[in-house]
């Protein structure tokens, strides 16, 4: 190349240079905060690396995420409470006690007592038939008798709550029946529309009395009205 066409060069760049828009110190200051980002981002590569290490470590001491968990304790099972009676029948007292009251009630002589335990109603019947036998009579008749409640016991076995029409003196003062709970009609009347079927009732001899039951001729215990 000349010295001429040189010169024309070296000219026009000279021409085409700018000066420099930033300040010596705001260069500087540019290239310490460069440094700062680049150590700021190496310790958060460290970090990373070294919690990927760890997860190695422990999933190699673990067996694996796979690993069965120990079952769970099961919950305690608690039987629940025996039902509260919905009345309660103290034969020694004479005594029908329900819903706050206390009705005066004829049961089993000695012959043919009431039998005792947990009933419930299965059925009512507004007017049934009592049989002699249901009577602990040995004559053959039957009488009808209204407000019948019938019990059912565990084992499969019935007895019944009914109106004594023919002794409405002997609730509370005497037992006259061959195993079955008699009321005078009043109450009877009361407790058939108190009680439904499932409820449920204890007949117990707690509190017996010093009374001598009265006795009758023999019947069946306890018996079935119809």
């Amino acid at each position: 190349m000349s010295d001429e066409l040189t010169f024309d060069l070296r000219e026009l760049a000279a021409e085409g240079e700018k000066p420099p828009t930033l300040t010596g110190a705001e260069i500087r200051g540019r290239a310490v905060r460069r440094r700062r980002r680049r150590r700021t981002a190496l310790a958060a590569a460290g970090t990373s690396v070294a919690g990927a290490l760890a997860l190695v470590f422990a999933l190699s001491l673990g067996g694996g995420t796979d690993r069965e968990l120990p079952p769970a304790a099961s919950p305690t099972v608690t039987a629940p409470p025996p039902a509260t009676p919905d009345a309660t029948v103290d034969l020694g007292r004479r005594v029908l006690s329900v819903a706050g009251r206390q009705l005066p009630i004829s049961a089993g002589t000695v012959k043919t007592p009431t039998p005792t335990g947990r009933m419930t109603v299965v059925r009512k019947k507004a007017v049934g038939v009592l049989t002699a036998r249901d009577l602990g009579f040995n004559d053959k008749y039957d009488i009808k008798a209204p407000w019948v409640i019938v019990l059912g016991a565990s084992d499969g076995s019935e007895n019944f709550i009914a109106t004594m029409t023919f002794d409405e003196k002997a609730p509370g003062a005497h037992d006259r029946t061959s195993g079955w709970i008699g009321l005078r009609q009043a109450d009877a009347k009361w407790l058939y529309q108190q009680l439904s079927p499932g409820a449920v009732i204890d007949v117990e001899t707690s509190g017996a009395s010093d009374r001598p039951r009265s006795s009758t001729p023999a019947g069946v215990n306890g018996g079935a009205a119809r």
